[in-house]
C-alpha cells in the first residue's frame, strides 16, 4: 500500500493556511506544516483543529526566511504551498524592510528550495492587491500591476521571482492570486471580522475606515479549494500560469456593513477613525476578480455566496470561546 502523499505547507498556522491544511487532509494528503517559530511552541489556528485531521498534520517551527528551515520542510514532497507572509497593510508603511524580508527573501528561499531538490509542483500565493485599483473590470490576469502599498510591493516582488524561475529553470510554480478571502479565523486587521467582532462584542457604533472602496469577497473555504485545484490539476494547464481566484461580485465597505447588519439582526451605525484609513494613492478604491482562466483551467468555482459566507463566520464570533482570542475593542493593523 502506498502511503498518501506529502503537501508542504507555509503559513500552515495562519487563517487560509488552516484551512488548506484541512483541506489537504480532506483530500487524502499528509501534511508537512511549517508553523514560524515562536518561544510559545505556539501552533495558532492548527491547535484548534479536530483531532483526525491533526493526526495527519506534521507541525514543523521554522522561518521560510531561513534556507535551512525551507529545505527540510520540502523534502520529499509532492507539492509545496507557499502561503507565509507579511499580511496587514497599515503595518507595512511601518515596517516595510520586514515584508521584503518575509515576502520576497522568503519566497526566494522556498523557490530554491523547490528548484534544487526537483519537488514537483509549488503553489506560490498573490494577491489582488498588486493590481492596485481596477483600471479596467472585471480584473484579468492581464491588467497591470500597480502597487500602491510596501505590501503590495513586496508581494510583486514575490510573483515576479516566481515567473523568473519558472523561466529560468523550468520550476513548476503556479501563482494563485485570491481576492478578498474571509470566514472564520481571520485575523481583525481585515474589515469583515472587525465588524462581526464589535457586534459580537456589544458594540452598535462599528468604528471603521474608508467605507467608499469596492472589494471582491471569496469565502475562505472556496479558497482553500482553489488552492487545491491549482495545486492538483495537470501540469499542461496550470504550471508557469497566474490565476486570479475570486466571485466576480463586489460591494463596497458601507454596503457590507449593511447586509452583516442584516445578517446578525442588527441596526449598525459607524464611526470614521482616522487612524484606520489609508493615504489617499494608496487606497486601492475597486477590485472585482475576472477568475475565468482558473475556472478554465481547472473547473473551480465558489460554492459560497457571500451572505452564505457571512453567516458561518457570523456562528464562528459569536462563540465566547472564538471571540476571547480578539482583542475587538483596539485597532489591529
Amino acid at each position: 500500500m502506498t502511503s498518501a502523499p506529502i503537501a508542504a505547507v507555509t503559513g500552515a498556522e495562519g487563517f487560509i493556511g488552516s484551512h488548506l491544511t484541512e483541506a489537504l487532509v480532506a483530500a487524502g494528503h499528509r501534511v508537512r506544516a511549517m508553523v514560524q517559530y515562536n518561544s510559545f511552541s505556539s501552533y495558532g489556528w492548527l491547535e484548534t483543529l479536530p483531532a483526525d485531521v491533526l493526526d495527519h498534520v506534521e507541525v514543523v517551527l521554522g522561518d521560510v526566511r531561513d534556507n535551512g528551515s525551507v529545505r527540510s520542510l520540502v523534502a520529499d514532497a509532492e507539492t509545496v504551498y507557499h502561503l507565509a507572509a507579511l499580511i496587514a497593510i497599515p503595518y507595512s508603511y511601518q515596517a516595510p524592510h520586514s515584508y521584503v524580508d518575509t515576502n520576497v527573501t522568503g519566497t526566494l528561499n522556498v523557490l530554491e528550495a523547490v528548484r534544487h531538490l526537483e519537488v514537483p509542483r509549488l503553489v506560490h500565493t498573490s494577491t489582488s492587491e498588486t493590481y492596485g485599483t481596477a483600471q479596467t473590470v472585471p480584473i484579468t490576469e492581464d491588467h497591470p500591476i500597480n502597487t500602491q502599498s510596501p505590501y503590495a510591493a513586496s508581494k510583486a516582488g514575490g510573483d515576479r521571482l516566481a515567473d523568473s524561475y519558472h523561466a529560468s529553470f523550468g520550476t513548476p510554480v503556479v501563482t494563485l492570486r485570491p481576492f478578498n478571502t474571509f470566514g472564520p479565523r481571520q485575523s481583525m486587521r481585515a474589515v469583515i471580522p472587525t465588524v462581526i467582532g464589535q457586534v459580537a462584542a456589544g458594540y452598535h457604533t462599528i468604528t471603521l475606515g474608508d467605507l467608499r472602496p469596492t472589494r471582491d469577497f471569496t469565502f475562505v473555504k472556496d479558497t482553500a479549494q482553489a488552492f487545491l485545484a491549482v495545486g492538483t490539476a495537470p501540469a499542461a494547464t496550470v504550471e508557469g500560469r497566474t490565476f486570479n481566484a475570486g466571485t466576480g461580485g463586489e460591494i463596497s465597505v458601507g454596503d457590507l456593513v449593511r447586509l452583516i447588519g442584516k445578517v446578525m439582526d442588527t441596526d449598525l451605525d459607524v464611526t470614521e477613525d482616522e487612524q484606520r484609513v489609508r493615504p489617499a494613492a494608496s487606497e486601492v478604491m475597486r477590485l472585482v476578480a475576472d477568475a475565468s482562466r482558473l475556472r478554465a483551467a481547472t473547473g473551480w468555482a465558489p460554492a459560497h455566496d457571500l451572505e452564505q459566507g457571512l453567516a458561518h463566520t457570523v456562528e464562528f464570533f459569536r462563540d465566547p470561546a472564538n471571540l476571547a482570542r480578539y482583542k475587538t475593542g483596539v485597532y489591529n493593523i
